[in-house]
């Protein structure tokens, strides 16, 4: 079994056929789905999604593209948010300088937020970061001073300095469809010095898809390309890289229930 840690089941339920989406990742092998909030605004179709399928489950919180867009959001109201059925983590948040959609200061403040409310709760935070590796380890280690929170740096991407610094605080790294890309080779070498129980496999589904559906829509099935391709570059047969990442996954997302074993 694998489990998709990170996907857009709302984006991909935009184009009708979301019961087959599901259906095509149960075949595939797939035991869990973790569906993403990036919208409070949206976040009742993302909770009916996971209502609606036995194997999904969600998150609460707003992407730092949408911070502009949003109401200003508190730890307050995430916190009540999150005691909705199978809301499983707090996010995705963090911050994001490439396109810088929302003011920064603005992102930051919601980070502060979203990482308030993972602590209160107990549920892991779900973190985005794009050219804003300084401030996002910076922020996650002063926060994490103040009171020990869980977490993922999820479609990880980015340089080894932000993934040891998360590690070192005891978050997950999670993997998307990057890993199987061509021009990669930075993101693979760091990978290769992480440890394995710190590691997930992950869509973000509809986005970037893997080898070999690059270009395509990408769908909760095709994480068995990534994680076949984490397997070869760490040396391992993929059925052990299968129940480690899902091991690691029912670790840190302790409130999404195992599939009993048939």
């Amino acid at each position: 079994m694998l489990v998709d840690s990170h996907c857009h089941l709302d984006y991909l339920a935009q184009d009708g056929d979301l019961d087959d989406v599901v259906d095509r990742a149960r075949r595939a092998g797939i035991g869990r789905m973790l569906t993403i909030c990036t919208k409070i605004s949206e976040f009742n179709l993302v909770t009916d999604i996971a209502g609606t399928y036995d194997d999904v489950w969600c998150s609460v919180g707003i992407h730092p593209h949408n911070v502009a867009t949003e109401d200003a959001v508190t730890a307050a109201t995430l916190i009540e948010l999150a005691r909705a059925s199978r809301v499983a983590g707090i996010g995705e948040t963090g911050l994001d300088y490439f396109y810088d959609n929302s003011p920064r200061e603005d992102q930051r403040r919601s980070f502060r937020a979203h990482i308030a409310a993972a602590r209160a709760t107990g549920l892991p935070l779900i973190v985005h970061t794009r050219d804003a590796d300084d401030d996002t380890a910076g922020i996650l280690e002063e926060e994490y001073a103040k009171g020990p929170f869980r977490g993922v740096i999820h479609c990880f991407s980015t340089s080894r300095q932000l993934a040891e610094r998360a590690v070192e605080i005891g978050f997950y790294i999670s993997l998307s469809g990057i890993l199987t890309f061509k021009k990669a080779d930075e993101l693979r070498e760091t990978v290769r010095g992480l440890p394995l129980d710190r590691l997930l496999v992950e869509t973000d589904a509809p986005y970037l898809a893997p080898m070999p559906n690059r270009g395509k829509r990408n769908e909760p099935a095709y994480v068995v390309h990534t994680a076949a391709r984490l397997a070869e570059l760490i040396g391992l047969e993929p059925d052990v890289l299968a129940v480690a990442t899902t091991d690691n996954f029912f670790h840190l997302f302790n409130s999404v229930d195992r599939p009993s074993s048939k």
